[in-house]
């Protein structure tokens, strides 16, 4: 099925969140390169974003389709296709368009070239009464066969049955492919908002064109607040601090939180590490032991003091109690008596070493996770406030009387506050 026709798109969108350095475990005591007071001291009225709705998001889709096609010529839903090929840049789609090969380019994106696509529409005309469909094998008559440009022609039932699973089970939208066996040709949105009669399963369709979309512009990026539907439109892509509409402050090259001075890169690394680190750190500390020789980590849950490292390339014998060599131990199986070597001090002070960092970063981790903490209470706090102010404008308080209100327990707070430090001694 094959249209050229310019089908409504996207009209009635609900979209959500889905979704994208270095990932290195750098020693995190190293000097951070931090950003300058230039880079500091950017003025934030220079960036002018806009906050938009999903409608908004389709629309502006729509505007990019038309403005490539003022050039190409082409169906709106091959422009489409070949705009997500491109990740929507709609300089390097036009560049490639008019310099490589017709050929190549249209087999590139997954897509017929339009040029040819007249002749298998010619063919199909001549089909006879009765097909076969290739996937059930249900002789049937032509209105109940459908197919792509490809001439790869099945039933409506499993047309719908595959495009349903592509969309619900494996969660695509813009890159289902053909129903053939070994058919890279893409299918196009008019094709599977004809086909498909589900309303759930159409509804899950725009969203995920739709996220697919976000996701590929470099120049939009999903506020990363839960439940937010608003995404973010910039001029240029730089870390920045966005405002959405929903109150979430984040950064727009990362999507974390806002963290300046601090690069994305570093709180990459930073989270990753919380991520990787965070709940074994404590147990490792007390239960493990390093290798002397190749530093992998051993836990020792029964026996003697005599450690083999099972590092099928290591093998090292050493003393669990000193880290040092097993070798000048002798026969004192259960007991150390060789604290004062030198290689069993150097052992300890290497071992003595990583305990330490592990502590650093332990006590940065616990601030880090406090400060995380009482963000999250004071949004459940705000959130309670901002519906009591609402609940006492009901009960005929103008605006601001309730913020001036609001002000003056503030006031009070901060009073016995300032009490209760001045005369803690």
């Amino acid at each position: 099925m094959d249209s050229d026709n310019d089908n409504d798109f996207c009209d009635n969108v609900d979209s959500g969140n889905v979704s994208s350095g270095d990932d290195g475990d750098d020693d995190f005591g190293m000097d951070v390169d931090m950003p300058s007071s230039a880079e500091r001291q950017m003025d934030p009225d220079d960036y002018q974003y806009k906050v938009l709705t999903t409608y908004e998001i389709v629309q502006h889709q729509r505007e990019i389709i038309d403005d490539v096609n003022l050039l190409l010529k082409l169906p709106t839903t091959k422009t489409r296709i070949l705009l997500n090929h491109f990740k929507w840049d709609r300089e390097k789609l036009l560049e490639k368009y008019f310099d490589d090969n017709p050929e190549e380019f249209f087999k590139c994106a997954h897509v017929i070239n339009p040029n040819k696509a007249t002749e298998a529409v010619r063919q199909k005309t001549t089909r006879r009464e009765i097909e076969e469909c290739e996937i059930c094998f249900s002789l049937l008559p032509p209105d109940a066969m459908t197919g792509l440009e490809c001439g790869h022609r099945f039933c409506l039932i499993c047309w719908r049955e595959y495009l349903t699973t592509k969309i619900m089970t494996e969660g695509l939208g813009q890159t289902i492919s053909c129903a053939a066996h070994g058919c890279d040709i893409l299918v196009d949105d008019v094709t599977v908002t004809k086909l498909v009669l589900d309303a759930r399963v159409k509804v899950k369709y725009q969203q995920l064109i739709t996220n697919s979309f976000v996701e590929c512009n470099q120049l939009l990026r999903w506020c990363p607040s839960v439940d937010c539907t608003y995404a973010v439109k910039v001029p240029y892509a730089e870390p920045r601090r966005v405002h959405c509409k929903c109150g979430h402050v984040f950064c727009f090259a990362c999507g974390e939180n806002w963290h300046d001075p601090v690069k994305c890169r570093w709180l990459k690394k930073w989270i990753k590490k919380c991520d990787d680190d965070s709940e074994t750190s404590n147990w490792i500390a007390a239960n493990t032991k390093e290798c002397p020789k190749c530093s992998v980590t051993i836990e020792k849950d029964g026996g003697c003091n005599h450690m083999v490292c099972k590092n099928q390339n290591c093998k090292y014998e050493f003393c669990w109690v000193c880290l040092g060599s097993w070798e000048p131990h002798g026969s004192s199986w259960y007991n150390c008596n060789r604290y004062d070597e030198d290689e069993a001090k150097t052992a300890r002070d290497a071992q003595e070493k990583l305990r330490s960092s592990l502590a650093r970063y332990l006590h940065y981790y616990n601030r880090y996770m406090n400060h995380m903490q009482s963000m999250k209470f004071e949004n459940k706090l705000y959130a309670s406030v901002k519906q009591k102010m609402e609940e006492m404008q009901q009960h005929n308080m103008s605006w601001i009387e309730v913020c001036i209100a609001h002000l003056c327990a503030c006031l009070l707070n901060e009073s016995f506050f300032y009490f209760v430090c001045r005369f803690n001694f």
